[in-house]
């Protein structure tokens, strides 16, 4: 409590005008809400704001005991959008403090309007849930962020871990053991997830990690927190852990922007615009400085695809129907008819026409049919001494040594990149590239032999 108190003061000190507690996964009990609010309240006299996720299912109470120490905010969630690994229940809460000091004069039964509304455009929206069907008492242990939840299952079948969340969600509470018991949200939460995921990936346990950490290539995102790119937390970084994650590189002693590089906006803007698109705004440029990758993904898919933020809900996710109809405002004035016609077969490359009518005008576009078996390249497996292989499935995104080359040791020698997690391979020891066996691009599975010395 003393920690608490204290950060609390010199936030207020520093000239904050408002305490915001955010408790990303839900961890906040009850009556260690009563308690916590009641020792800020006596120490503190900015507002105090209380955010919370429902994923055990008795967040609501967290906040009626908040709400009787004297919290000023809380977060909620319209009802047909709250609960599991969102927030508490607006209406519901409404409800609760009607009659009370603390009530507010909502219209409950405008609220259960939008709450019947949104119900039935959630279950468009149903291939991004969490895929929890309850609360779960789990959260206590794993400490897994809400928001970070339902992003975890799809990041496990990238990596052909579908079938292993329980080992995962394990796993994610051994990482953060591991690291300390950091504080977990967004990107530290990301962190732990990828380091569980790599871990659950080649079937490492915590004490794997000190016996063989020195032939370990780590996820960059594991290196890049430890070395302090995210800042620190009180105490530091275990040191020990972290000798072996960083291996001969140093960490900061610093905060880390005294290790970002100056940037001359005008001139890299230009370079910016001239790389992609003239008509790109100063805001493309700064989301292409924080997420150069994710930027470049973005830019391929829309100069492939064009802007598809016209497109009705349930096409745009789920595809048409034979013969279905739909109207496409593409701008004031512009409004287009599209009927699906007919899907052809797929021919030996997977390849479908498919036949549409565009305001009465027949048209066809040739599609891959993702979904049809190809035959699958398999690629040589790494099993001898001399055999580096990939540590988890994934991209072959970029090679950094060719043939012949001599390198040191914790050398950068390739990078496997797996739905937003990038895992730099460096080399084990002083060696010579005598072989490579793939080629940028390539998609490989876990182990799958790329560089032999």
């Amino acid at each position: 409590m003393r920690y608490y108190v204290d950060l609390a003061k010199e936030l207020e000190d520093s000239g904050a005008h408002i305490l915001a507690i955010k408790d990303m996964a839900g961890l906040l009990k009850p009556y260690a809400a009563e308690k916590l609010i009641t020792e800020l309240k006596k120490n503190i006299s900015i507002p105090i704001h209380l955010h919370t996720h429902d994923t055990s299912a008795v967040q609501c109470a967290t906040y009626i005991k908040a709400i009787e120490a004297g919290v000023n905010v809380v977060d909620v969630a319209l009802g047909s959008l709250s609960g599991l690994t969102s927030q508490p229940n607006f209406n519901s809460l409404v409800e609760v403090m009607r009659g009370t000091p603390c009530e507010n004069k909502f219209d409950i039964d405008s609220l259960n309007e939008f709450s019947n509304y949104w119900e039935v455009v959630r279950e468009w929206y149903y291939p991004f849930e969490s895929g929890l069907q309850a609360g779960t008492a789990e959260v206590y242990k794993h400490e897994i962020p809400g928001g970070q939840y339902s992003n975890l299952k799809p990041q496990a079948v990238s990596l052909g871990l579908g079938n292993k969340m329980e080992e995962i969600k394990k796993a994610y509470e051994d990482v953060n053991n591991l690291f300390g018991d950091i504080v977990k949200v967004t990107p530290s939460s990301k962190v732990v997830g990828d380091m569980a995921l790599y871990m659950v990936t080649n079937n490492l346990s915590n004490e794997d990690v000190f016996t063989k950490g020195q032939t370990l290539s780590f996820p960059d995102s594991v290196k890049s927190m430890v070395r302090g790119d995210l800042g620190q937390p009180p105490g530091g970084f275990p040191k020990d852990l972290q000798k072996i994650i960083l291996k001969d590189e140093k960490p900061y002693t610093d905060l880390p922007n005294a290790h970002l590089k100056p940037i001359d906006f005008d001139t890299e803007f230009e370079a910016f615009k001239n790389k992609f698109d003239e008509r790109l705004t100063f805001l493309d440029f700064l989301s292409y400085k924080f997420y150069p990758k994710v930027f470049e993904d973005y830019y391929k898919n829309r100069q492939q695809y064009g802007d598809l933020m016209s497109l009705p809900t349930i096409p745009f996710f789920y595809g048409m129907k034979n013969n279905e109809e739909i109207i496409v405002d593409i701008g004031k004035g512009k409004t287009i008819l599209i009927r699906l016609l007919y899907v052809g077969d797929a021919d030996e490359n997977g390849m479908r026409t498919v036949y549409f009518r565009l305001n009465g005008q027949t048209r066809t576009v040739d599609v891959l049919d993702k979904s049809q078996k190809s035959k699958k390249q398999s690629h040589i497996k790494a099993s001898a001494e001399n055999h580096i292989g990939a540590p988890l499935q994934g991209m072959l995104s970029k090679i950094f040594v060719k043939e012949g080359d001599a390198v040191k040791r914790n050398t950068p020698l390739f990078v496997i990149e797996a739905m937003k997690m990038e895992t730099t391979i460096t080399a084990p020891k002083d060696m010579t590239v005598k072989k490579i066996h793939l080629t940028e691009k390539t998609l490989v599975e876990s182990d799958d032999l790329v560089v032999e010395i």
